[in-house]
């Protein structure tokens, strides 16, 4: 019974992978060319997600800074901090609905982007952070959810929204970290040339 449901987890994300690529990799090469625009002109990336999102953030910063898979010079990313236990967080009731756009006010110049994650769409902090970033002439690029929410609709003609067909958080989680594995792999194959893929 448990080992059926675990290879059920695994047909479904695989599924839903698959199902995705074609729907989303337009999206998702339009996010990398923001972000590419972004980081060699100076740029830099400023990265939130509600609640577990949050932690997709943050590694996408860390690997952005530091290395995906391969060695390169450092590129600029910020995880600006929130609270990935708050159940509250990807809602309209957050607890702390301008914790994200205090943090791009603070941080955030003109040329720069906003990453922005929120499975629902629902985030008041994701989607303060979407009006900061354009009050400071930012780019946005949002991963959300099926329907795109309240920050779908915020969205301006010039930002990238990464919408995933599914309604369950969990699988929108698998599939916006493999999205944010390819803007990294985007991102440095544009930077060091083409690398034998899958070695």
């Amino acid at each position: 019974m448990l080992e059926q449901r675990i290879q059920q987890h695994f047909i479904d994300s695989a599924d839903l992978k698959y199902q995705s690529g074609p729907v989303l990799s337009k999206p998702i090469s339009q996010a990398m060319q923001a972000v590419l625009a972004c980081v060699t002109s100076g740029g830099k990336i400023l990265a939130c997600g509600a609640g577990v999102s949050g932690l997709l953030a943050a590694q996408f910063a860390s690997q952005f800074v530091g290395r995906f898979e391969r060695e390169r010079p450092e590129l600029a990313a910020i995880a600006l901090t929130g609270d990935a236990t708050d159940p509250t967080a990807d809602t309209a009731e957050a607890a702390d609905p301008d914790r994200f756009a205090r943090q791009v006010r603070a941080l955030g110049q003109g040329g720069d982007v906003l990453l922005a994650l929120s499975v629902s769409g629902k985030s008041a902090a994701v989607l303060a952070a979407v009006e900061a970033a354009h009050s400071r002439d930012m780019t946005v690029v949002a991963l959300l959810g099926a329907n795109g929410g309240s920050v779908g609709r915020a969205l301006r003609e010039t930002d990238v929204q990464v919408s995933v067909p599914h309604e369950r958080a969990l699988r929108i989680h698998e599939v916006h970290l493999l999205a944010l594995h390819c803007l990294c792999d985007g991102v440095d194959a544009q930077l060091l040339g083409e690398q034998e893929a899958f070695t």
